[in-house]
């Protein structure tokens, strides 16, 4: 809990947290309207399905460009002007008339959506380096607290606003205004000078990275499979006796992952990266099983021991990647984050085919299976860079 007396005793470091958390905000509010901007366009499920695919792909083919912008303006610059255009792009996806419209509004959200993650993440590198601290994984927890804010908010808004506009306007001008004021504590940032200027990166340098990236692959595959299909996995394995309580087990996956996250940090500074890594991941097994014993209370624990043992294994996955000797942190983090995002995305596909050729407990059955086997790639791996 130390990086979080941290944090939110000097807005030096609090200013860049919010960013994480404004991030959330935004992308808590858009989930809420995507069944009501369906209906308004009458797609169906799998035109729906593609257009939030289009977000995807704007963020997985920007991430490589990424580097390059916070090297030419400066990582401070490249965080606020992130942060600010992600949340005013998403003005685009309420105000689309047709199926296209929507496809080209997303994929602008996903370019400004990786320029914010890499730089935002680059810049709580350099700040660690600098003044040698230990809050990668407290911005984490904050990264997922922005989503329940921007959930909870969103709930008493659609009360009250009648029209989604309207909503998405106060939250960009929210988001907007509080960063603006903030951001005069990172915005002259810049990143390591030793490394700025370095076009071509060895191939050996990467090497150690690979390693990060499969890590990062299997962590935040569970991450979207879980956000995907956990109540899915409620209602139709557990048979839970309510749908309204089909999203509980989420709910308690996402308040541990929180609650991980800001404890993570000081973990990590006693046990070292490795450690916590492969706990991690000891935790996220253990959590597999209990929801592989179909029972209501186990199922819904073992989602939450899984959120607690991932909670910190990505945060520590970019605090090691932007430690990596030999190239820059904004390089090495927007590799390792591309490759994670890349799981993060097409693992729930993955698991609905792999659900409809055999069954949902055999998805699970298979993550459990992948996060068991990179558990045991992490105990033999003598170091991580």
């Amino acid at each position: 809990m130390n990086s979080l007396k941290l944090i939110l005793s000097d807005f030096r470091y609090f200013s860049v947290v919010w960013v994480y958390c404004s991030l959330n905000i935004m992308i808590g509010t858009w989930v809420l309207y995507i069944p009501q901007v369906k209906e308004k366009l009458e797609l169906d499920d799998s035109e729906i399905g593609f257009a939030l695919f289009s977000l995807a792909l704007g963020l997985l083919l920007f991430i490589p460009v990424v580097p390059y912008v916070t090297h030419k303006i400066g990582l401070g610059k490249s965080t606020f002007f992130g942060i600010c255009a992600f949340s005013i792009a998403f003005i685009g996806p309420f105000i689309a008339t047709n199926f296209t419209m929507l496809c080209v509004s997303l994929f602008v959200v996903g370019i400004f959506s990786a320029l914010t993650d890499i730089s935002m993440n680059t810049l709580i590198s350099e700040i660690e380096k600098k003044d040698e601290v230990n809050i990668m994984s407290a911005a984490h927890g904050f990264f997922s607290l922005g989503g329940a804010l921007g959930a909870l908010i969103g709930t008493l808004l659609i009360a009250l606003l009648d029209a989604p506009l309207y909503h998405v306007l106060l939250m960009i001008f929210l988001v907007v205004v509080t960063n603006l004021l903030l951001s005069k504590k990172y915005y002259t940032m810049t990143e390591n000078k030793g490394l700025k200027n370095k076009s071509k990166v060895p191939f050996k340098v990467y090497k150690p990275l690979f390693l990060l990236a499969f890590l990062a692959l299997v962590a935040m595959s569970s991450e979207g499979s879980i956000e995907q299909w956990s109540s899915i996995y409620l209602i139709e394995i557990v048979e839970i006796s309510s749908q309204n309580l089909a999203g509980l087990g989420f709910i308690v996956f996402s308040i541990m992952m929180t609650i991980g996250r800001f404890f993570g940090d000081g973990i990590s500074e006693k046990i070292g990266s490795k450690r916590i890594i492969v706990v991690g991941f000891i935790l996220a097994c253990m959590g597999y099983l209990c929801v592989l014993l179909s029972q209501v209370l186990l199922s819904v624990i073992g989602f939450g021991i899984i959120g607690l043992g991932l909670s910190v294994i990505i945060p520590e996955l970019f605090r090691v990647a932007g430690n990596t000797r030999g190239i820059s942190a904004s390089k090495s983090i927007s590799f390792v984050s591309g490759i994670g995002f890349f799981g993060f995305l097409l693992s729930p596909v993955i698991l609905g085919y792999i659900s409809d050729s055999f069954s949902l407990k055999v998805s699970f059955l298979c993550l459990l299976a992948l996060t068991l086997f990179t558990l045991i790639v992490s105990i033999f791996r003598p170091k991580f860079n």
